[in-house]
Order: structure tokens, then sequence, then C-alpha cells
């Protein structure tokens, strides 16, 4: 008899006693790996869906174990610890020896059973104030069968489930997905196609009509998120945009975000180079602007969350 592989996730974190993300107390599971690339992303070793080793240069105590270890001759020091990221395949035998945690890998796999017993640890929060598990990245729904798979699996054990996504999937994995969800948390960045694809590296049709698709479906709520970043979608005209297609979808809620630079130093960790370095932080009064704009359209309206 055939034995069946049980799906495993690829996942960077798991976030408990969260009180974002949906109703309640809730643990935030982290899949790694996304198809969209924004440049103000404020987790970076989200986007890659395999593990990588990252670097915190102030955790590093020059005992040069890595050095030693590395199969690739990928680390040196100069006079500080440099990684080589031409050389590096990330095999992460240098962070099984650095006991200063400045080198690290991140991300790991996990069957849904691992994932499950793991939740159950956090169930009675669950209970008591009606919380649950929600689903984010990177995109889970670039994962579609264990995404499926771990939805469901929470299902059965009474939680409320919930995904935070950008949308960015096909018609077919998201009727697999929604039977599973009470709530849909969709990211919209931008009704303008061609900016989006210019600072979110795709165009926004599929994710339009992942819109549609999840609004349509009964037994799902949906709520709409949008990071404002200025000189992207900050604009008052850019909002009400966004507002009116929440409001056509009857979206219950519409969530402004308010761009941050708080992951800017991952970008470095990783070997690489945040583009957001000149974006301002947008201002209070700013946000309350929107806030006060997208309710005068009927549309429920928070900032945060």
């Amino acid at each position: 008899m055939e034995q069946t592989v049980e799906k495993k996730a690829m996942i960077f974190d798991i976030q408990r006693f969260s009180v974002h993300d949906g109703p309640g107390i809730r643990t935030i599971i982290f899949f790694k790996g996304c198809p969209l690339n924004c440049t103000w992303c404020c987790n970076p070793e989200s986007q890659n869906y395999n593990k990588q080793l990252m670097l915190v240069r102030d955790n590093c105590i020059d005992c040069r174990r890595c050095e030693t270890v590395c199969p690739y001759d990928a680390i040196s020091f100069n006079p500080t610890i440099e990684i080589d990221r031409n050389k590096c395949v990330n095999c992460g035998a240098c962070s099984e020896v650095c006991f200063s945690e400045a080198l690290t890998m991140v991300g790991r796999k996990m069957t849904i059973s691992e994932l499950i017993e793991e939740l159950k640890k956090d169930a009675v929060h669950y209970r008591k104030s009606n919380g649950g598990i929600t689903l984010s990245g990177g995109e889970a729904l670039a994962q579609p069968e264990a995404a499926k798979e771990l939805l469901k699996a929470s299902q059965e054990q009474g939680w409320h489930t919930a995904i935070e996504s950008t949308g960015y999937a096909t018609e077919k994995v998201l009727r697999s997905i929604l039977p599973h969800l009470d709530l849909f948390l969709l990211d919209i960045k931008h009704i303008n196609s061609i900016k989006h694809r210019k600072y979110v590296g795709k165009s926004n049709e599929l994710i339009l009509k992942s819109a549609k698709i999840i609004a349509e479906y009964p037994g799902t709520e949906l709520a709409i998120r949008v990071p404002v970043v200025p000189g992207f979608n900050d604009h008052p005209e850019e909002i009400a945009e966004i507002a009116l297609i929440a409001k056509e979808l009857r979206a219950t809620k519409l969530y402004l975000l308010p761009y941050h630079p708080y992951g800017a130093n991952k970008y470095g960790n990783l070997g690489r180079q945040y583009q957001n370095v000149d974006t301002p932080i947008p201002t209070q009064h700013q946000i309350e602007v929107l806030k006060e704009l997208v309710e005068n359209l009927g549309v429920a309206c928070q900032i945060g969350g």
C-alpha cells in the first residue's frame, strides 16, 4: 500500500499573542516566498522561497568559528565578518557553530502535524478570546497545498481561520482555500496597473480578479488592507479609488497601514540594498485625512491592524 507523504510548509516565523490580523488573540504563521517584490517590504526574508543566511554584524564576537567550517570559503574577516554572497549556498554550516546568533538561517520546513502541535499550545487563548490562526508571509497562497491543509486542520480544531494575502493566485488556488477560511485580509496596493508593476514587480489584474472571487464566496469575510506609501499611493485620489473598489466588493473594513522603515536593516543583513531610503513616514494628520475620506465614501476604516 502506497504511503501518503505529509505536506510541508516553508515557514520563516511564528508569532504568538497577536491582537491584529483577525479577531481575538491569534498566532500568525509566516510562509516564506512571495511572487511580488514590494520595494518597501518590511520582511525581505519573506520574499525568497528558500532558506537564507542572515548576518547581524553587531552580534558577532569575532570567534571565527564560521570562517573555519565554511566549505565554500564564503566567509572572511576584513577586519569584521563579511559574506561573499556569490560563494554562499546557504548550507547553514556557519550558523550551527555561531553561538552569538550573528549568523542565523531563515526558513524551515514544517509538516502540517508539527504546525498544529505548535498552535495547540495557544488553543486556550483562542477559545477565551474568540481568536485563532492567521496565515501570512511572504505569500501563503504560493504554497497552496500546505496552506489549504493547515487551514483545514485548524478548522477541525475549531479555530477561527484567516489569511493576510496579496491575492496573487489563480482562481483554482483561491477556490481550494476559501472553504477553509473565515476571514480574508486582502492587500490592494494600487488600482493603476502600470504603477503597481513599477513598485510591486507585477501588474494588479490577477489581484483584482481574486478580490471579486473572494467577495462572491459565501461564508468568508473580506477586508481590504492598504499599505500607505508616500510617492506610491498616498494621494487622496489613489486611496479613494481603492475605497470605491472595497465598497463595490462589500468589504467589511478597509485598513490603512502607514509606511514605516522598521525592516530596512534586514536588507543589509541579507546582503541586499533597501530601495526606499528616501521615503518619508506619513504624518498622523495625513493618515487621518485619508481615513476620513474613506469613511465619507461609505466604507468602514481603521488605521493600523
